[in-house]
Formats: C-alpha cells, sequence, structure tokens
C-alpha cells in the first residue's frame, strides 16, 4: 500500500511541480527585466529548489567519456560484456590508440568494482572507476532495479548474488582482482572462498574490501544496532512493499528505494536541510559553481533502486543478525562456505576513521577468517579523516588510499 501512496502523492503533486518549473523558467529568464531584482532572484530559487525535491530522480549517466593518463586524454567507451535480467557488467574501454600515445604497451591487470546493492546505483562509484582507469582494465557490476524485472524471471536472493559474482569473474579470465564497495563484501568474500576451494582458474588473484560489514558484530553503529534490535518479522512487516503498476515488475515484493533513502536522510536529516538552505541562498546571490555542485551531488544521492524482498530480508538476517560468514556457519547450495581454504588470493581491507556505516574492525574481519593466507599477501589500512563515502571516493581516495596497494592488492 505504502508503494501505491509515494506514487500517487508523485503523480497528485504534478500540478505544482509544472507550476513550480513554470515559475522558475520565468523568473530565471534573461529577458525578464524584474529576474534580477532581490524579489525575482528569490521567486526563482524557491521555484527551483521546489522543483529539484519534489521531482523524481532516474538512473544517472556513467559519463565517463575521457580519462587522463599522464598527459594524455584517452577516450573511453562503456560497453556490456555480461547481463543477466538483475545485473550487467560494464567494462570501460579504453582507446587502444590512445593508450600508446600516453606510453601504454602492455595489458593492465583488470579488476572487477562490485558496487553495493543497497539503495544507489553503481553510477556513485563514477569517482572510483576513474581512479582505477589510469592503471587497470575495469569493470563494474551496475545492479538492474528490481522494480524493472518482470515476476516471470523469478527470484533473486542472497545465494543468487555470490552465483553472479562466480560468473561475472569467470566472464574477465584467468585471476582477475575484485573490489568490493560496501555491502558487497560478504558475498564476494563467500564466492572466492568457493573458487578457492574449487582451485576455479578465474578465482581472484586479489580480493579488496572496502568499508565492508564482514563481521557486523565488531564496533556496531547505529545501522548494525537497528538490525540487531528488531526482530526479523519487523523488517517483514515494516520494509517490504509490493511494486505497483506501470512498472515492469508489477506484482514483486521488494524494499523499495524511497524507504531506503528516507532512512539515509534521517540519519542526518539537519545536514541535509542545511545543504538546502545554502543551494537557495547561492541561487539568491547567483553563485551558480555552489548551486551546480549541489544539484550534482543530489542528483546522485538522490536516485535509488528497489531491491527484492528475498535478497533483503536474507542480508538483514545472514549479515546482521545471524552473522553466519564470520561465524562459520554460511551454507551456499549445500555447501559450508570456508574462507580458511584461501591460500593464493591477495587481501586488503580499507576502513574509515569516521565511518558511521561500518564501524573499524568489521572490514578487517577479513583477515581474521583467512588464517592460511600468508602475511605478505595481507594488507590493512584505516583512513584518517574519512566516513563511509569518503573509503572509495573523493581526493582521499584517489590521493592516498589507491596509492596504498598491498602485494597482489588491487
Amino acid at each position: 500500500m505504502l508503494y501505491a501512496l509515494h506514487e500517487a502523492a508523485y503523480y497528485a503533486s504534478s500540478p505544482l511541480r509544472e507550476a513550480a518549473r513554470v515559475a522558475r523558467d520565468f523568473w530565471g529568464s534573461p529577458l525578464n527585466p524584474a529576474a534580477n531584482t532581490d524579489f525575482g532572484r528569490r521567486i526563482h530559487a524557491g521555484a527551483d529548489l521546489f522543483t529539484n525535491v519534489t521531482r523524481r530522480y532516474g538512473k544517472p549517466a556513467w559519463n565517463i567519456d575521457t580519462i587522463k593518463v599522464g598527459q594524455v586524454d584517452v577516450r573511453v567507451r562503456p560497453t556490456v560484456v555480461w547481463e543477466s535480467p538483475w545485473a550487467r557488467v560494464i567494462q570501460f574501454d579504453r582507446d587502444m590508440a590512445d593508450m600508446r600515445r600516453a606510453g601504454k604497451f602492455s595489458l593492465d591487470p583488470a579488476v572487477l568494482i562490485v558496487a553495493p546493492l543497497s539503495g544507489h546505483y553503481a553510477t556513485l562509484l563514477r569517482g572510483t572507476v576513474e581512479a582505477f582507469l589510469p592503471d587497470h582494465a575495469v569493470f563494474i557490476v551496475d545492479w538492474v532495479n528490481a522494480r524493472e524485472v518482470s515476476m516471470l524471471e523469478g527470484r533473486f536472493d542472497f545465494h543468487d548474488y555470490i552465483d553472479h559474482i562466480i560468473q561475472m569473474l569467470a566472464v574477465l579470465g584467468p585471476r582477475p582482482n575484485v573490489v568490493a564497495v560496501c555491502q558487497p563484501g560478504p558475498p564476494v568474500l563467500a564466492a572466492a572462498a568457493l573458487m578457492a576451494e574449487d582451485n576455479h582458474p578465474s578465482r581472484p588473484a586479489s580480493m579488496t574490501f572496502m568499508g565492508s560489514p564482514i563481521d557486523a558484530r565488531l564496533s556496531p553503529t547505529v545501522t548494525n544496532n537497528l538490525a540487531e534490535e528488531k526482530p526479523f518479522a519487523w523488517f517483514q512487516s515494516n520494509m517490504i512493499y509490493t511494486v505497483p503498476p506501470p512498472y515492469v515488475g508489477v506484482g514483486r515484493r521488494v524494499y523499495p528505494g524511497f524507504v531506503q533513502l528516507a532512512s539515509f536522510m534521517s540519519m542526518n536529516k539537519a545536514k541535509h536541510q542545511e545543504a538546502h538552505r545554502r543551494y537557495f541562498g547561492h541561487l539568491v546571490s547567483g553563485d551558480g559553481d555552489s548551486a551546480d555542485k549541489h544539484l550534482e551531488f543530489y542528483d546522485e544521492y538522490l536516485s535509488v533502486l528497489d531491491l527484492t524482498e528475498e535478497f533483503y530480508l536474507q542480508t538483514i538476517d545472514i549479515v546482521f543478525q545471524q552473522h553466519l560468514l564470520p561465524k562459520g556457519e554460511l551454507m551456499h547450495r549445500g555447501r559450508l562456505v570456508r574462507p580458511d581454504l584461501i591460500t593464493d588470493i591477495g587481501l586488503m581491507t580499507v576502513e574509515g576513521e569516521n565511518d558511521d556505516i561500518s564501524g573499524i574492525g568489521q572490514t578487517q574481519a577479513a583477515h581474521g577468517l583467512t588464517p592460511n593466507l600468508p602475511d605478505d599477501m595481507k594488507t590493512d589500512y584505516v583512513q584518517p579523516g574519512v566516513g563511509h563515502y569518503g573509503v572509495f571516493n573523493g581526493r582521499r581516495f584517489r590521493e592516498e588510499i589507491l596509492r596504498r596497494r598491498g602485494p597482489d592488492a588491487m
């Protein structure tokens, strides 16, 4: 019912949104002699703010057309190399002629970046992709919005996720690298353990976990405490809703992206309110650069996708309530997942000093789960002064974290 009410509210506000759009264009037009008055700028700013707060945010574009390799501009083209109804693997193909001009004559190592399936689109990792591209053949997992998947395609759960990771790594060829950002940590570690046990030719050469809840019992955050304090039935009753028409996935039970977004924003409500107040002020004062930066951030932040009921609830149960992987009790398709069998996959863990999503120690737990991996194949790093987002994006990620590559890692 909540999903249907959410859609009804969106369409009911359409006349107001259209009126605000017209007012924004009128009071922002250079042909309007009153546009540059204080009154005109305030009307324009208010109408613009209302339009952006109430509009629908679709999946953002990647907008990675070129990268710098040294002093050379290298053209980049996204190409889908594998797909299922639930995900695509996108390769960011670099133009080889441009790469040769940049002095790159040998093949770079392949890296699969596993984006989180936890509300936001994979484009949230745009900066991560750009940072890896000069020295890697970069592939990323681009998850599909569950409301866009027909009921005819069946279910997608935690174990399907693990199977997807194994299939994706196999597509990349022998011994690729894998980087798991946040949520994917446990299923990626499980996939690596299963592939190691099978001596799979495409088992990772290295695995990097960034702000991942490998063991959510350690340094619990507000998010972890909520998952533990509420009974499993509470999540079933309060977080799962049915996709309404006209979406392709009509009838599918999901954890809606807008519910997750409301949770995200409520954690830092005052911060978001202040950001929008500053945006209003930038528009009134004519500070277009600052206003554009605000829009760039929120265009990404407010774009969310739905998760299937079964994947979301199993993640709550397996990762945040029963802690099956770190306790050595995770079963996959009748097999016990044994990270202790990993002996030749480099391991790097990265955490942020101020991470309020995955506390310090949760990602480091991967080291304790791989006792038979030699110490010289392990690296752990805690980045000072960054929160969760700063672990995988931004200046400190590019300048400090990415440079700290452990043996065979990243």
